[in-house]
Protein backbone atom coordinates (compact mmCIF):
# COMPACT_ATOMS: atom_id res chain seq x y z
CA UNK A 1 0.00 0.00 0.00
CA UNK A 2 1.60 3.21 -1.19
CA UNK A 3 -0.13 6.51 -0.50
CA UNK A 4 0.43 9.25 -3.06
CA UNK A 5 -0.48 12.63 -1.59
CA UNK A 6 -0.79 14.24 -5.02
CA UNK A 7 -3.35 11.58 -6.03
CA UNK A 8 -5.17 11.95 -2.71
CA UNK A 9 -5.36 15.73 -3.19
CA UNK A 10 -6.60 15.39 -6.78
CA UNK A 11 -9.21 12.75 -5.95
CA UNK A 12 -10.30 14.71 -2.87
CA UNK A 13 -10.89 17.81 -4.97
CA UNK A 14 -12.83 15.82 -7.58
CA UNK A 15 -15.04 14.22 -4.92
CA UNK A 16 -15.48 17.55 -3.14
CA UNK A 17 -16.68 19.12 -6.37
CA UNK A 18 -18.99 16.21 -7.23
CA UNK A 19 -20.46 15.80 -3.75
CA UNK A 20 -20.79 19.60 -3.69
CA UNK A 21 -21.81 19.70 -0.04
CA UNK A 22 -21.31 23.47 0.06
CA UNK A 23 -23.41 23.92 -3.08
CA UNK A 24 -26.16 21.72 -1.66
CA UNK A 25 -26.09 23.63 1.62
CA UNK A 26 -29.32 25.48 0.72
CA UNK A 27 -31.04 22.08 0.28
CA UNK A 28 -29.62 20.86 3.60
CA UNK A 29 -30.78 24.04 5.36
CA UNK A 30 -34.24 23.66 3.81
CA UNK A 31 -34.46 20.03 4.95
CA UNK A 32 -33.33 21.02 8.44
CA UNK A 33 -36.02 23.70 8.57
CA UNK A 34 -38.72 21.28 7.35
CA UNK A 35 -37.79 18.20 9.36
CA UNK A 36 -35.89 19.52 12.35
CA UNK A 37 -32.54 18.07 13.42
CA UNK A 38 -30.32 16.40 10.78
CA UNK A 39 -28.35 13.44 12.06
CA UNK A 40 -24.96 14.53 10.71
CA UNK A 41 -23.06 11.52 12.07
CA UNK A 42 -25.49 8.96 10.68
CA UNK A 43 -25.78 10.63 7.27
CA UNK A 44 -21.99 10.97 6.93
CA UNK A 45 -21.23 7.37 7.96
CA UNK A 46 -23.87 5.87 5.69
CA UNK A 47 -22.71 7.97 2.72
CA UNK A 48 -19.09 6.96 3.35
CA UNK A 49 -20.01 3.27 3.54
CA UNK A 50 -22.03 3.49 0.33
CA UNK A 51 -19.11 5.08 -1.50
CA UNK A 52 -16.47 2.65 -0.20
CA UNK A 53 -18.63 -0.42 -0.91
CA UNK A 54 -19.38 0.83 -4.41
CA UNK A 55 -15.68 1.56 -5.00
CA UNK A 56 -14.84 -2.09 -4.27
CA UNK A 57 -17.80 -3.95 -5.82
CA UNK A 58 -18.75 -1.50 -8.55
CA UNK A 59 -16.17 -2.82 -11.02
CA UNK A 60 -17.18 -6.45 -10.38
CA UNK A 61 -20.80 -5.48 -10.88
CA UNK A 62 -19.90 -3.87 -14.21
CA UNK A 63 -17.98 -6.99 -15.26
CA UNK A 64 -21.00 -9.08 -14.36
CA UNK A 65 -23.11 -7.12 -16.82
CA UNK A 66 -20.34 -6.91 -19.43
CA UNK A 67 -19.17 -3.29 -19.16
CA UNK A 68 -15.47 -2.41 -18.84
CA UNK A 69 -14.16 0.35 -16.57
CA UNK A 70 -13.02 2.52 -19.51
CA UNK A 71 -16.54 2.56 -20.97
CA UNK A 72 -17.97 3.43 -17.57
CA UNK A 73 -15.32 6.12 -17.08
CA UNK A 74 -16.19 7.73 -20.43
CA UNK A 75 -19.87 7.62 -19.52
CA UNK A 76 -18.94 9.05 -16.12
CA UNK A 77 -17.09 11.90 -17.77
CA UNK A 78 -20.34 12.86 -19.52
CA UNK A 79 -22.21 12.79 -16.19
CA UNK A 80 -19.50 14.97 -14.62
CA UNK A 81 -19.69 17.31 -17.61
CA UNK A 82 -23.42 17.82 -17.12
CA UNK A 83 -23.04 18.18 -13.33
CA UNK A 84 -20.44 20.88 -13.98
CA UNK A 85 -22.80 22.66 -16.37
CA UNK A 86 -25.50 22.59 -13.69
CA UNK A 87 -23.10 24.13 -11.19
CA UNK A 88 -21.73 26.79 -13.56
CA UNK A 89 -24.97 27.82 -15.25
CA UNK A 90 -27.22 27.46 -12.21
CA UNK A 91 -29.64 25.18 -14.05
CA UNK A 92 -31.08 21.85 -13.03
CA UNK A 93 -30.88 19.05 -15.62
CA UNK A 94 -31.76 16.21 -13.26
CA UNK A 95 -34.34 16.43 -10.53
CA UNK A 96 -34.56 14.00 -7.63
CA UNK A 97 -37.88 13.12 -6.11
CA UNK A 98 -38.34 14.80 -2.76
CA UNK A 99 -38.58 12.68 0.34
CA UNK A 100 -40.72 13.01 3.44
CA UNK A 101 -37.75 12.37 5.75
CA UNK A 102 -34.34 13.96 6.18
CA UNK A 103 -32.58 10.97 7.73
CA UNK A 104 -30.56 8.65 5.47
CA UNK A 105 -32.67 9.54 2.44
CA UNK A 106 -32.17 12.15 0.95
CA UNK A 107 -29.07 13.41 2.81
CA UNK A 108 -26.78 10.33 2.64
CA UNK A 109 -28.30 9.13 -0.61
CA UNK A 110 -28.70 10.77 -3.12
CA UNK A 111 -27.39 14.18 -1.96
CA UNK A 112 -23.97 13.01 -0.72
CA UNK A 113 -23.52 9.57 -2.33
CA UNK A 114 -25.62 10.02 -5.44
CA UNK A 115 -25.32 8.84 -9.01
CA UNK A 116 -22.70 11.46 -9.85
CA UNK A 117 -20.54 10.33 -6.94
CA UNK A 118 -20.86 6.65 -7.88
CA UNK A 119 -19.97 7.31 -11.49
CA UNK A 120 -17.04 9.46 -10.40
CA UNK A 121 -15.68 6.75 -8.09
CA UNK A 122 -15.51 4.18 -10.86
CA UNK A 123 -14.11 6.73 -13.28
CA UNK A 124 -11.40 7.64 -10.77
CA UNK A 125 -10.67 3.97 -10.10
CA UNK A 126 -9.69 3.64 -13.76
CA UNK A 127 -7.00 6.27 -13.26
CA UNK A 128 -5.94 6.33 -9.58
CA UNK A 129 -4.89 3.82 -6.89
CA UNK A 130 -7.75 2.44 -4.77
CA UNK A 131 -6.10 3.21 -1.41
CA UNK A 132 -5.71 6.87 -2.40
CA UNK A 133 -9.39 7.01 -3.36
CA UNK A 134 -10.40 5.50 0.01
CA UNK A 135 -8.35 8.14 1.86
CA UNK A 136 -9.99 10.86 -0.28
CA UNK A 137 -13.44 9.45 0.53
CA UNK A 138 -12.68 9.54 4.25
CA UNK A 139 -11.38 13.11 4.01
CA UNK A 140 -14.50 14.17 2.12
CA UNK A 141 -16.80 12.47 4.62
CA UNK A 142 -15.08 14.42 7.40
CA UNK A 143 -15.72 17.64 5.45
CA UNK A 144 -19.33 16.58 4.83
CA UNK A 145 -19.82 15.90 8.53
CA UNK A 146 -18.41 19.29 9.52
CA UNK A 147 -20.53 21.10 6.92
CA UNK A 148 -23.70 19.26 7.98
CA UNK A 149 -22.97 19.96 11.64
CA UNK A 150 -22.26 23.65 11.04
CA UNK A 151 -24.73 24.24 8.19
CA UNK A 152 -26.60 27.07 9.89
CA UNK A 153 -23.39 28.93 10.79
CA UNK A 154 -21.89 28.45 7.32
CA UNK A 155 -25.06 29.73 5.68
CA UNK A 156 -25.00 32.89 7.79
CA UNK A 157 -21.27 33.40 7.26
CA UNK A 158 -21.17 32.97 3.45
CA UNK A 159 -24.58 34.24 2.49
CA UNK A 160 -26.32 33.34 -0.76
CA UNK A 161 -23.76 35.10 -2.98
CA UNK A 162 -20.82 33.38 -1.28
CA UNK A 163 -22.41 29.96 -1.78
CA UNK A 164 -23.06 30.76 -5.45
CA UNK A 165 -19.43 31.80 -6.05
CA UNK A 166 -18.10 28.60 -4.45
CA UNK A 167 -20.53 26.46 -6.45
CA UNK A 168 -19.53 28.07 -9.77
CA UNK A 169 -15.79 27.84 -9.01
CA UNK A 170 -16.05 24.12 -8.28
CA UNK A 171 -18.17 23.73 -11.40
CA UNK A 172 -15.30 24.98 -13.56
CA UNK A 173 -12.87 22.63 -11.79
CA UNK A 174 -15.28 19.73 -12.31
CA UNK A 175 -15.66 20.59 -16.00
CA UNK A 176 -11.87 20.43 -16.49
CA UNK A 177 -11.75 17.10 -14.65
CA UNK A 178 -14.52 15.71 -16.87
CA UNK A 179 -12.52 16.59 -19.97
CA UNK A 180 -9.39 15.00 -18.49
CA UNK A 181 -11.26 11.78 -17.57
CA UNK A 182 -12.74 11.57 -21.04
CA UNK A 183 -9.36 12.06 -22.74
CA UNK A 184 -7.62 9.53 -20.48
CA UNK A 185 -10.22 6.78 -20.95
CA UNK A 186 -11.51 7.18 -24.49
CA UNK A 187 -8.27 5.59 -25.77
CA UNK A 188 -9.05 2.45 -23.76
CA UNK A 189 -12.26 1.92 -25.73
CA UNK A 190 -10.33 1.22 -28.92
CA UNK A 191 -7.64 -1.08 -27.55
Amino acid sequence: MELDFKEIATVSMVLFAVIDIVGTLPIVVDLRNKHGHIESEKASLVAGLIMIIFLFIGEEFLNLIGIDVHSFAVAGSFVLFFLALEMILGIRLYRDESSGSASIVPIAFPIIAGTGTMTTLLSLKAQYQTENIVVAIVLNIIVVYVVLKLSARIEKMLGKNGLDVIRKAFGVVLLAIAVKLFAANVKGLFV
